[in-house]
């Protein structure tokens, strides 16, 4: 696979986006296994284990082969900056407004309690192994995908105005530019990473 920035041409006012997996994907699991003895001083082995083994989720190619056929040229894996990252990024890039739900975004408890134990927020986490699937089929391909085994929702979609937000109920956040993924605040030292589309 190859990658390249989002193409204004890829994104259409309208279309639904898909997430497929959890949010802090990979995050959670370089955290849980380079602060294993932090952790444990307050969780079981078996918490830390299942937080580590998130690390066996982290290839994309089952999705990306299922989105191609479904004639989608491209999805865009959720690396630094994570989904909030993502999100502002597919936006900026296209010139089109986004609204997501943060009711509809997956996410596994070992990342909320890991996120909360370390003053993190999740969803700005990197989450290597988890993409954002641009479609205007969004209930065939979801089904698809959860039929193969991947976890995927439809979270939002793709507006006509500047705004990228993320509603809660009857609260609305605008997101912002990204900034240092939330894994520089625990792990030191970490490359630069950064989000790209993964296209034919």
């Amino acid at each position: 696979m190859k990658t390249s920035k989002a193409r204004n041409s890829e994104v259409i006012i309208g279309q639904e986006i898909i997430m497929t997996k959890w949010a802090g994907l990979e995050g959670t699991a370089i955290i849980a296994s380079s602060k294993e003895q932090e952790l444990l001083s307050k969780y079981t082995s078996s918490f830390v284990d299942r937080a580590k083994g998130l690390m066996d989720y982290i290839s994309v190619a089952a999705e990306v082969k299922i989105a191609r056929e479904f004639g989608i040229p491209s999805i865009y894996e959720i690396k630094e900056g994570g989904v909030f990252g993502a999100l502002w990024d597919i936006g900026a890039a296209s010139k089109v407004g986004i609204e997501a739900d943060l009711r509809k975004i997956n996410i596994k408890q070992e990342t909320v309690e890991i996120c909360e134990f370390y003053d993190l927020n999740p969803y700005m986490l990197i989450s290597r192994g988890s993409t954002l699937i641009i479609t205007d089929k969004a209930n065939r391909l979801v089904d698809k995908l959860n039929d193969a085994g991947i976890v995927a929702t439809a979270i939002g979609y793709v507006t006509g105005s500047s705004k990228r937000t993320i509603k809660n109920g009857e609260e609305r956040r605008y997101l912002e530019p990204p900034k240092k993924d939330e894994l520089y605040k625990v792990i030191k030292g970490m490359h630069n990473i950064g989000k790209e589309s993964i296209t034919e």
